[in-house]
């Protein structure tokens, strides 16, 4: 089977052509093809976990290979792949797309154009429909909320919206100027990861943007344009700093300060590195706050300011708390992402190297090895684990 059998299709393919990948991939399952079945692993609900609807349960290929399965589950997967909610889902996006003049197929058009760049065509279509930027999409997901209603501005954010519409072209200030001069809403909101986002938090924590070197400009662009800096909407996601922040996007979030995001409290500054700032605010700080710093400094790599809270007794074996990537604990951040000097720093200071994670149940080991972070894997392979344990 061709990789390419799974490449996304263009925004206006017919629905024969997602039924052609549906027969494809249903055919590469009965051969046992391994890509095929990571697909249907982490796309068909029968495959994910019950609680968090993502996940993928920890089952085998050959488990998988084993499970009968049928041109509706293949329709299905299909349509996961494309974000949709289900196969009838596509199939009713798909009428409209295909349907001259049509709203939607206008839209889906535009946003096409935003995603790869085509900004001569996104200039003609703002021409001739003046109503694209206040358009919203009407997909309906697999996602919370279902129908996310993202508008054309959203998308320059490549977060929050459908996986493979995630994308960041080189132009992308040059797209988002358009949009904004056109009169977009740099602060419309959108339902994204259970809540109603802006493009600005979405666009401070998504790595596309990071990767096209487009994320600093665009952060800028926006909030030239009316976007507030210190944030809007609903949810954990709220705040363009403290999300840049958890996600690790340390230059936006410089960029969020220098265009006036405060920085006005322990967790803030913990993020930013600012030591001196952190050791004032500590004396008044409470557990709570010390917690979410901790877990902030160690996400950011941040080694002096980890000092600092572990000289002042926090606990480097604590799972971090809510909204700061909770399934882990500090040693297991650091560790996946192969930051040696703060491995070897929190297990100096007790962490437990024998904890395992609340989604995947591996230890701060596994997380290393799954990100291929060799030394930290060996470093940790040395550590006598009855002593990182306190035993």
């Amino acid at each position: 089977m061709s990789p390419r059998a799974y490449s996304p299709l263009p925004w206006d393919a017919s629905l024969d052509r997602y039924e052609q990948q549906a027969e494809m991939l249903l055919a590469a399952h009965a051969a046992g093809n391994a890509e095929a079945l990571r697909l249907r692993h982490q796309s068909l609900p029968r495959f994910l976990d019950d609680t968090v609807k993502w996940l993928p349960r920890p089952i085998t290929q050959d488990e998988i290979r084993d499970t009968a399965l049928d041109m509706d589950d293949a329709r299905l997967a299909v349509a996961r792949l494309y974000s949709f909610l289900d196969w009838d889902s596509l199939a009713a996006l798909v009428k409209e797309v295909r349907t001259a003049r049509s709203p939607t197929r206008t839209f889906e058009r535009a946003a096409d154009a935003v995603i790869t760049g085509k900004a001569i065509e996104l200039l003609e279509m703002l021409r001739e429909f003046p109503e694209l930027v206040r358009q919203r999409s009407t997909r309906i997901t697999c996602h919370d909320p279902p129908v996310h209603e993202a508008t054309l501005v959203h998308y320059l954010g490549a977060n929050g919206v459908e996986g493979y519409r995630q994308q960041s072209p080189a132009n992308a200030v040059e797209i988002g100027r358009m949009l904004l001069t056109a009169g977009a809403e740099a602060d419309a909101l959108a339902g994204m990861y259970g809540s109603r986002c802006t493009t600005l938090s979405m666009l401070v924590s998504s790595t596309p943007p990071d990767n096209a070197g487009v994320q600093v400009p665009l952060t800028h662009l926006l909030i030239d344009f009316g976007a507030n800096v210190e944030g809007a909407g609903t949810g954990d996601w709220r705040s363009p700093l403290m999300t840049a922040l958890v996600f690790g996007f340390r230059a936006a979030a410089e960029a969020l300060v220098a265009r006036g995001a405060r920085v006005d409290d322990i967790v803030k500054a913990a993020g930013l590195a600012r030591v001196a700032e952190v050791a004032e605010y500590l004396p008044t700080a409470s557990g709570e706050a010390r917690h979410r710093a901790l877990a902030m400094a160690t996400l950011g790599g941040n080694i002096d300011v980890t000092k600092l809270l572990l000289a002042a007794g926090e606990d480097p074996s604590r799972q971090n708390p809510a909204g700061y990537h909770a399934h882990g604990t500090p040693l297991h951040h650091a560790a996946s992402k192969g930051n040696l000097a703060l491995v070897e720093l929190l297990i100096a200071h007790g962490a437990r190297t024998d904890i395992e994670d609340s989604l995947w149940h591996a230890t701060p080991l596994g997380w290393a090895q799954h990100e291929g972070k060799q030394e930290v894997v060996a470093y940790l392979e040395r550590c006598d684990p009855p002593a990182a344990a306190g035993a």
